[in-house]
């Protein structure tokens, strides 16, 4: 069974559009996100239009903070400050890589409140305690997902491979909240192989193409690739999809799966982040 990204992502956008709507007729105001861009990464400007597609279609008030790429950490930092105060931007979004001169945690001055991409020490400690809060944008996708589709995941050997602060470590956590078993590979495991053949949900997350293959897996796992690469011109994941299709439950694809996911989690972030600023409650 091909787990179809694009579906699902409908499905939650066609459920936040509604919710928008709603509030705009009743209130007269919608959620505001603004998304910061440093420098002129053409892979980030591709992203960034995806994301300003997906917040029109739905409703959302999109703002596009692009800045030189020899803009300070100083600077950026004065910017989100601004932005966490203002009255009437919802969540705020710093788009990924940011130059080697910028520490990547500057992400941790966004605000709790504001913080769309769910990667803020506040809202990782709510994730780590098992509370409700903000969850980061892929975790919360593939969750959704694999609710979606009705697979089982109590219970369940879930293997990732990748340990990343975006992807693997915080989908640990929402597993676990979910009540699988949860095992992460990454480099320096030993003995790959072997772990991923235990696993009843594998989720591939390294940005290697086509890296795991179909010796790698046991009959009727559950694939989730997270892997988007380029390969001849042509995109492709971490799992090798045609090795793999024939010898497991369900697999997602790439293009069309997880990437889909991870942007219509971030609408509904931004949406929740509204409600709880604004109604205090959730979607």
């Amino acid at each position: 069974m091909i787990l179809d990204g694009k579906v699902v992502a409908k499905t939650i956008k066609s459920k936040v559009k509604y919710a928008v709507s709603d509030i705009a007729k009743a209130k007269n105001i919608v959620p505001h996100l603004v998304v910061i861009q440093v420098g002129d990464d053409p892979a980030s400007s591709v992203y960034i239009s995806g994301k300003q597609a997906d917040c029109a279609e739905v409703g959302i008030k999109f703002t596009w903070k692009h800045l030189k790429a020899d803009t300070t950490e100083i600077e950026l930092k004065q910017l989100i400050s601004r932005l966490n105060k203002s009255q009437t931007v919802t969540a705020i979004l710093v788009q990924l890589p940011l130059p080697k001169k910028i520490n990547p945690n500057i992400l941790d001055s966004i605000s709790p409140k504001k913080d769309a991409d769910g990667l803020n020490p506040e809202n990782i400690a709510a994730l780590y305690k098992g509370k409700s809060g903000i969850i980061p944008c892929t975790p919360k996708g593939i969750i959704e997902i694999l609710k979606y589709y009705d697979l089982p995941i109590v219970g369940k050997k879930a293997v990732i491979v990748g340990r990343s602060q975006i992807v693997g470590k915080p989908l640990a956590l929402a597993l676990l909240n979910e009540n699988a078993t949860v095992s992460i590979c990454h480099s320096k495991t030993k003995n790959l192989s072997e772990e991923t053949k235990t696993a009843d949900i594998l989720i591939a997350a390294i940005g290697q193409a086509n890296f795991i293959k179909k010796e790698m897996i046991k009959k009727d796992v559950i694939l989730i690739d997270v892997g988007i690469n380029r390969v001849d011109g042509k995109l492709c994941g971490d799992i090798d999809f045609n090795d793999c299709k024939d010898n497991c439950m369900a697999i997602t694809k790439v293009p069309g799966g997880i990437g889909l996911m991870t942007r219509a989690a971030l609408l509904e972030n931004v949406f929740e982040l509204f409600l709880k600023n604004n109604a205090g409650k959730k979607i």
